[in-house]
């Protein structure tokens, strides 16, 4: 199967191009950044990636711009974990 690939993406079009890079920055920060990735977390690191590509100086949003925009999106979410299992005082060990 051949796919043309075009040198430049315009404006609101998807092409191949797009994709790749996408998926290339989201590889690199993988194996770069966090290493391992367990699959039930899958989701969050995409939608980082995604926030990351969707906010970026070139579509014009600048640092402080991000930031506020990265704050208001943590409302009302919190990351919990299992609390692990610990014997009471009392108990014969």
């Amino acid at each position: 199967m051949f796919v043309a690939r075009l040198p430049r993406s315009r404006a609101r079009e998807v092409h191949t191009n797009t994709i790749e890079g996408y998926f290339s920055i989201f590889k690199r920060g993988m194996k770069g950044v966090y290493q391992h990735c367990a699959e039930k977390h899958l989701h969050r690191y995409l939608a980082e990636f995604d926030f990351r590509c969707s906010n970026r100086a070139r579509l014009g949003i600048d640092d402080s711009e991000r930031a506020t925009l990265a704050l208001k999106g943590i409302g009302g979410k919190r990351l919990t974990y299992q609390q692990p299992y610990r014997p009471s005082a009392g108990a014969a060990g």
